[in-house]
């Protein structure tokens, strides 16, 4: 019998870069900003398609860095009046060398109002890892474009592998990106990389 774990069966659908990425977070940092208030210190396109040329999902992941995850009311009623939608409260991100449910990994995490593109808006607090992780690796493979064309192959390896399985997509490409972290610190260390001052 198999142990592989069972698989849901949407399909993992990857384009080549669209420069229409960048300005689509453009249009929609300045949506945002004057709906999540005084809470918010800054807004920033992460994941891949804030990479210029890696192949991504259709799906913007956005980052809204706020002080306190406990003090958000300001920022939940102002999504939530725009018809954002909150995913039951307080999640957590994943890494393997971080105990499940630690602080450094919590996070809010929301999706577009209905009928429109596919978002994904990661509340994260400052001074976390999570929050700087997901700056460290987009920034890391915008400067190696070596590493971001293998971690594409990767990608593309990973939805033929599971062509009707985001989950299996996922559970393979989870692990490369801890891998991928370790060359991410290396490079900061050498280039003193810290977060940019402002959002990008």
């Amino acid at each position: 019998m198999s142990t592989a774990p069972p698989f849901a069966s949407s399909r993992p659908v990857l384009l080549p870069y669209q420069p229409r990425w960048a300005r689509e977070f453009a249009a929609l940092a300045q949506r945002l900003a004057p709906l999540v208030g005084s809470s918010l210190l800054r807004i920033d396109h992460i994941g891949s398609t804030a990479v210029p040329g890696l192949q991504a999902k259709d799906v913007l992941d956005v980052q809204l860095t706020v002080a306190d995850l406990t003090q958000t009311a300001e920022l939940t009623r102002g999504l939530t009046q725009a018809g954002f939608q909150l995913r039951a409260g307080f999640r957590y991100d994943e890494f393997g060398q971080l105990p499940a449910h630690c602080p450094d990994l919590r996070k809010l995490y929301w999706r577009e109002p209905a009928g429109e593109r596919r978002l994904h808006l990661h509340v994260r607090e400052a001074g976390r890892f999570n929050t700087r992780f997901a700056l460290l690796m987009r920034d890391y493979l915008r400067a190696q474009p070596a590493a971001s064309q293998a971690y594409g192959r990767l990608k593309q390896r990973a939805a033929t592998l599971f062509p009707s399985s985001i989950e299996g997509y996922l559970y393979i490409k989870a692990p490369v990106f801890e891998l991928l972290y370790h060359a991410a610190a290396g490079w900061a260390a050498q280039t003193g990389w810290e977060p940019p001052a402002g959002a990008a």
